[in-house]
């Protein structure tokens, strides 16, 4: 099932509480689709990153190739908002000290300093930067899977696209209106009415970014292109957050395709494990009370720790097995 779903999107969310496999699950996925021939860009987006661990291998910024088989293959990246701010940053200095006098140029510097520790920097910082990868990536990659950091975290990025383009759109208008001002006084006086270079280079800007985060809101949220992957365990708290983010993401118009419910106890390994079972059973049927028609994927509880391509192998037959 999960297989068929990585082959029929663009984009696939894996998200959960902290702590219940959500690294695992992607990377197993991942795999399990290049081994079909499909080729994988597997995005860390969670600042504790984890993906390099379960894959044995250092990672990045940038595309790191984890893993190859035949026409398949998994390029893998870590997601670094602190480069992507000094990249935005030093592209918006060299921009600011070519247009602005020199006595100015200090205190623009200090302003800009100040703005990168700026809240929701970092926020914004990730989402730039998984709209960058989902545009350039379009040829190179058949599928995206997004390794997210926990639910909340997620939720708040997944809700940004709209309100930045918005923002953008406002901030766009604000400048429409203001240049029209200024081309009517520039008349009267009979100067020259050409839009200025500075405001032609910052208009230009605001409009690739805001034509990027449409691009990537309406991915998103096109259940054709776009599904998130739901990853629980078998206990109270885990099973209450993911119906919550079940319903958050019904709110922001994003599909939830599949839950994985993860590392199941055996019920046939002796007493503990088997009343442990018992009790996975009664959170599991709370949860199918309150998701509906989303389907169930079960995984068991497996021995060793799962790093590494073949480590990560007995994961993906478990995922793609299961119906």
């Amino acid at each position: 099932m999960l297989l068929d779903l990585a082959r029929s999107r663009r984009l696939l969310f894996v998200g959960g509480k902290g702590g219940v496999g959500k690294t695992s699950v992607s990377s197993a996925l991942a795999l399990a689709y290049a081994r079909h021939g499909g080729r994988v860009l597997l995005v860390s987006t969670d600042p504790a990153h984890n993906l390099g661990q379960a894959w044995d291998q250092s990672l990045s910024d940038g595309a790191t190739r984890v893993f190859t088989q035949e026409n398949g293959h998994v390029d893998a990246v870590e997601i670094d908002p602190q480069a992507t701010i000094e990249r935005h940053f030093a592209t918006v200095s060299a921009t600011m000290m070519r247009l602005l006098p020199d006595r100015l140029h200090a205190s623009a510097q200090q302003h800009l300093d100040q703005a990168k520790s700026a809240p929701g920097s970092h926020e914004s910082a990730v989402l730039e930067r998984i709209a960058e990868l989902v545009e350039t990536s379009r040829d190179s990659h058949d599928l995206v899977i997004f390794d997210t950091a926990p639910s909340g975290h997620t939720l708040r990025l997944l809700s940004l696209p709209e309100k930045l383009t918005t923002w953008t759109e406002t901030l766009l208008a604000s400048r429409d209106r203001s240049e029209r001002f200024a081309a009517a006084a520039r008349s009267v006086v009979g100067t020259k009415d050409d839009e200025p270079s500075a405001d032609a280079e910052l208009r230009r800007t605001l409009i690739a970014r805001r034509d990027r985060f449409e691009l990537l809101r309406g991915l998103v949220t096109d259940s054709l292109a776009t599904s998130f992957i739901v990853v629980s365990i078998a206990e109270r708290l885990p099973i209450a957050e993911s119906i919550d983010v079940v319903q958050q993401l019904t709110v922001l118009g994003i599909d939830t395709s599949s839950i994985v419910v993860n590392r199941r106890s055996p019920s046939d390994a002796g007493d503990v494990l088997a009343e442990r079972r018992a009790r996975e059973e009664q959170h599991i049927a709370r949860l199918r009370a309150a998701v509906g028609s989303i389907p169930l994927i079960q995984v068991p509880l497996l021995a060793g720790d799962l790093t590494g391509a073949d480590s990560l192998s007995e994961l993906a037959v478990c995922l793609t097995a299961a119906a």
